[in-house]
C-alpha cells in the first residue's frame, strides 16, 4: 500500500483497539493511507474489537494485519515492504490490576512488542515512531497545586504495567540516540469514551448500574483521575506524529485533560447520564492502583496547540449513548 504525501502509510499498532481505532480513522479521515496491526487477544470481549476493525475497514486505504507486535520477523518485514515512514504504536497488555496476576503477559506485549517495534523501525528506514506510555510511570503522589510534569520524578512505579511502560521511556531513549530516529513518547491520562474498554471503572460501573447490581468503589471513593475523552487524545497523538523531534531526538509527552475529578464525582455524573442512581459499596485502595492522576500539558499544547474541549458530562452522555445502542438499551 501506498500513502498520501510521498511518505506512505502510516502503521498503526492495536488498531482494534480503544484509542489505536480512533487514531487510526483520524489519519483514514484525512486521506493517510494507514496499516493497523493487532492480535484480537482475549483480554476483554473480541467482538467489541470485531466491531471497531470493521468501522475501519469501511475505509478504502485501510488494511488490518493481524499478528502479534512481540513476532520480530513479522513487524521487520511489514516495516520494510510496507514503505512506512510513520508508526503509531498503541499495542499493549493494558491494565494494572491484570498485572498483578497475569505478569508475563505483559514481559511479552509490553517489552519485548516495543522492543520489536523499535528494531523493525531502525532497520525499516522508519523516521518517527510515536509511542504509547501512561500516566502510571508517575507512581503513587498526592493531588498539588499544579499537574504531573513530564520532568517529575518517575522512579517509583506501584505496578508491574507502570514499570514496563517506564522500560519502554527508557528503550526509546537509547535507540533513539543510538541509530538516530526520532521517538515521541505519550503518557496518556485516563481515556474514555465510546468504543472504550469494558475493563475501565466508567464502562463497568454503566454494565452494573444498568443491570440493578452493586458497584465496587475502590479508595473509599477518595481517588481522582484525569478523565480524557477520545477525540481530545486523538488530536495530541495525531498533532504529536506531524511534530517529530529533530532527528536522534526522544521527546515525552503528557497527553490528559488537567482537570482531575474525584470518583465520586465522575459516578454522580454517570448516575445523570444514566438517569439510574448506583448501589455503591466501599472498598480500600487495590494492589497497584494510585490515589490520583493530574496531567500539566503545557509541554504539547507548546508542541501542537494542544487544549482538551470536552467536559466530563458531555464526553460521559456520549459514551452513555453509545453503550445503549451497542447494548440495544
Amino acid at each position: 500500500m501506498t500513502g498520501s504525501g510521498g511518505q506512505g502509510p502510516v502503521i498503526v499498532t492495536g488498531a482494534a483497539g480503544f484509542v489505536g481505532m480512533h487514531v487510526a480513522e483520524r489519519l483514514l479521515q484525512r486521506g493517510e493511507t494507514v496499516i493497523g496491526v493487532d492480535d484480537f487477544n482475549a483480554y476483554y470481549d473480541v467482538a467489541l474489537k470485531d466491531l471497531r476493525a470493521a468501522r475501519l475497514a469501511t475505509f478504502p486505504g485501510f488494511l488490518m494485519m493481524r499478528s502479534d507486535i512481540a513476532d520480530a520477523p513479522a513487524m521487520e518485514e511489514l516495516v520494510r515492504e510496507s514503505g512506512a515512514r510513520r508508526v503509531v504504536h498503541l499495542a499493549a497488555q493494558a491494565g494494572v490490576r491484570y498485572s498483578i496476576e497475569n505478569p508475563f503477559a505483559y514481559e511479552r506485549s509490553n517489552l519485548a512488542g516495543h522492543l520489536s517495534i523499535m528494531e523493525a523501525c531502525r532497520h525499516g528506514g522508519v523516521e518517527h515512531l510515536v509511542y504509547a506510555s501512561s500516566s502510571s510511570v508517575y507512581g503513587d503522589r498526592p493531588l498539588a497545586g499544579q499537574g504531573f510534569r513530564e520532568d517529575d520524578p518517575t522512579v517509583t512505579p506501584v505496578s508491574l504495567y507502570a514499570a514496563t511502560k517506564r522500560s519502554c521511556e527508557l528503550m526509546s531513549q537509547s535507540y533513539a540516540a543510538l541509530y538516530g530516529f526520532p521517538q515521541s513518547g505519550l503518557r496518556f491520562f485516563t481515556v474514555y469514551g465510546p468504543m472504550g474498554r469494558p475493563d475501565m471503572a466508567y464502562f463497568g460501573f454503566t454494565e452494573k448500574i444498568m443491570r440493578g447490581e452493586l458497584i465496587e468503589v475502590y479508595g473509599e471513593g477518595r481517588m481522582a483521575r484525569d478523565f480524557t475523552f477520545i477525540d481530545d487524545i486523538v488530536d495530541g497523538v495525531v498533532g504529536v506524529l506531524d511534530n517529530p523531534p529533530a532527528r536522534g531526538g526522544h521527546e515525552v509527552y503528557n497527553i490528559g485533560d488537567s482537570s482531575p475529578v474525584g470518583l465520586m464525582e465522575m459516578i454522580s455524573t454517570l448516575e445523570a447520564a444514566l438517569g439510574r442512581e448506583a448501589v455503591k459499596v466501599m472498598r480500600p485502595m487495590q494492589a497497584g492502583d494510585v490515589t490520583a492522576t493530574y496531567a500539566d500539558v503545557s509541554k504539547l499544547n507548546a508542541l501542537t496547540g494542544y487544549a482538551p474541549k470536552v467536559a466530563l458530562a458531555e464526553g460521559l452522555g456520549r459514551f452513555v449513548h453509545w453503550w445503549r445502542g451497542w447494548r440495544g438499551v
